[in-house]
């Protein structure tokens, strides 16, 4: 797939300076760029998901308790 990108001349500048500090292509370093936001929103998300249901349910578990329920 490939998608353009429309970029003032500074943010060209900007981009071309890190990709080449990390030794990687402009495009290399926008699509980690992408992929770790998206990663860090997916994680947010689950850790707010997270939160509600121990809010709901605070029963916690030591590590002792949990390997006897699942019987290791």
């Amino acid at each position: 797939m490939v998608i353009s990108l429309r970029m003032t001349e500074e943010e060209k500048r900007l981009a071309e300076s890190y990709a080449k500090i990390h030794g990687i292509s402009v495009s290399e370093a926008i699509k980690r760029a992408f992929f770790e936001k998206v990663e860090d929103e997916f994680d947010i998300a689950e850790a707010d998901l997270a939160l509600r249901e121990f809010e709901r349910d605070p029963k916690t578990y030591t590590h002792e308790e949990v390997k006897k329920i699942l019987g290791l």
